[in-house]
């Protein structure tokens, strides 16, 4: 199917962090007493929900914009060696020329996306919303969806996670998942993807 707007999620959709995030788990889980996470943890975790992990980790609720703030701030330094996924910047470029809406939503700074993107390929987005919580995405998209005046059935919300899929079904958008981020495939499954996408090139089907 075709549409006229793609939101996309920015870490382990567009940039591969995820080296970056797991080297940085433990480092925030001493400054905010949760469970350490052991090397065999990481494969498993995959296949997690949010909740799940936190559950895991002994992560309350409450506790959980501290150590995002503080995820981002150790982000922030190793932002040079954050690279966008191969073929990235070629399927948003065709995307756009073939008249699709790009926008961004992210639970990471803006200066952080910025840093990572550059302005040259930040430009080729139409609204880009940062910061939030991972559990408030639902808003923002909806958010997104007013401003480029857009219907609900002509956008879709591209991530890499069980949350993402869940705020786009609750924003009454459609879901694609990848098959490359911090999720497993086989969990996004769960929530009944519109779209699968098996390589970044594949998402060039949209258009």
């Amino acid at each position: 199917m075709t549409y006229r707007l793609a939101i996309f999620d920015f870490d382990g959709t567009l940039v591969d962090s995820f080296p970056v995030f797991t080297g940085m788990l433990n480092q925030l889980a001493d400054l905010h007493g949760f469970k350490k996470i052991e090397p065999h943890d990481i494969p498993l975790f995959r296949h997690y929900s949010a909740r799940q992990i936190m559950s895991h980790v002994g992560l309350p609720n409450w506790k959980l914009p501290l150590v995002a703030r503080s995820g981002i701030a150790l982000m922030r330094r190793q932002a040079d060696a954050i690279v966008l996924f191969d073929g990235v910047e070629e399927s948003l470029r065709y995307l756009a020329q073939q008249g699709v809406t790009l926008s961004l939503i992210t639970g990471n700074s803006a200066d952080n996306v910025r840093r990572i993107l550059g302005a040259e390929r930040l430009s080729l987005f139409r609204h880009v919303e940062c910061g939030m919580s991972i559990f408030g995405k639902r808003s923002r998209i909806k958010k997104v969806l007013a401003r480029a005046a857009v219907a609900g059935n002509e956008a879709i919300y591209i991530g890499d996670q069980i949350t993402d899929g869940e705020a786009a079904h609750r924003a009454g958008v459609a879901f694609g998942a990848v098959a490359w981020g911090y999720g497993s495939i086989e969990s996004l499954r769960h929530c009944a993807p519109e779209e699968e996408f098996e390589s970044v090139a594949a998402i060039r089907r949209i258009a």
